[in-house]
Parts: structure tokens; C-alpha cells; sequence
């Protein structure tokens, strides 16, 4: 589903490279209970758009992959950056973010990684240096 409605918040966020981009992880929060039962993941490197993410999805999953499969596979990317660290930039408790109007939305048929929907689309993170963002080497390319 296509959003044009933007969001901010503060919480947790991981911020990854994946492919040579540099990807940012949030949760937010839908009611009071603060379970971060929506994933929020965009790319923080200058000149990559949303679209690289699902691109990269589409890429590296099953051919016949439908949308539901490639938001697992993005939010599983993810959630190996958050749990391993594995590509990990930075990690902050509770960060000031954006995530810009025109993404896309997907609801899980049940709950999946702990979330229970994943919103992406181009994203910002407070206190980022320009280093911490910038394209990576990448020995694979997607």
C-alpha cells in the first residue's frame, strides 16, 4: 500500500549498510502500549530513494516473491543489523527521525519479526555525520 501521509518519532534505531547503501531501522509505536509494532526502514545515503529497498527485495528473494515475502525480506535485513550488528553503523536507544510522505506500507498477515506492519520510504536520523551516511564499498551489488 502506498503512503502519502509522512511520520516522525523517537526511538530506537539501527543504522546498517546493506549493498554499499546505508539503511536506518526504527520502531513505531500505533497505541499507548509502545510495542513498536511497526518497523520503519528507509535509506539515510544521499541520492538512494525507497525504491532501491524493495529493488534490492525483489533481487535477492524468490522470483515469485509477492509483496508480503519481499517486506519479510527487508525487515529481516533489518532485524540481522539490530540483532548481530552485522553491517552495523550505529545504534541509538531513542533518536529523533523522518520518514518522508510517498513510501510504501505493508501489513503482515500476522505478526512477523515482531512487527506487525513494515513502512518504508526515504528516511532521516538525527545526529548522523555525513561519514555515517555516505555510500559504502560494497563487494556485492544489487
Amino acid at each position: 500500500m502506498a503512503s502519502d501521509e509522512g511520520l516522525a518519532g523517537i526511538s530506537r534505531v539501527t543504522v546498517f549498510a546493506m549493498f554499499g547503501v546505508v539503511f536506518g531501522y526504527a520502531t513505531h509505536h500505533l497505541d499507548l502500549r509502545r510495542i513498536g509494532d511497526v518497523a520503519v526502514v528507509g535509506p539515510l545515503t544521499p541520492g538512494a530513494e525507497w525504491p532501491r529497498l524493495w529493488q534490492m527485495a525483489r533481487h535477492c528473494g524468490r522470483p515469485t516473491a509477492g509483496e508480503t515475502e519481499l517486506a519479510q525480506w527487508v525487515l529481516t535485513q533489518a532485524t540481522r543489523a539490530f540483532v548481530c550488528g552485522s553491517d552495523r553503523i550505529t545504534q541509538f536507544q531513542e533518536q529523533g527521525w523522518k520518514l518522508e510522505p510517498g513510501g510504501k506500507r505493508v501489513r503482515f498477515e500476522s505478526t512477523y519479526a515482531n512487527r506487525d506492519q513494515l513502512w518504508t520510504g526515504n528516511l532521516t536520523v538525527e545526529g548522523l555525520t555525513p561519514g555515517q551516511v555516505a555510500r559504502r564499498p560494497a563487494i556485492y551489488t544489487v
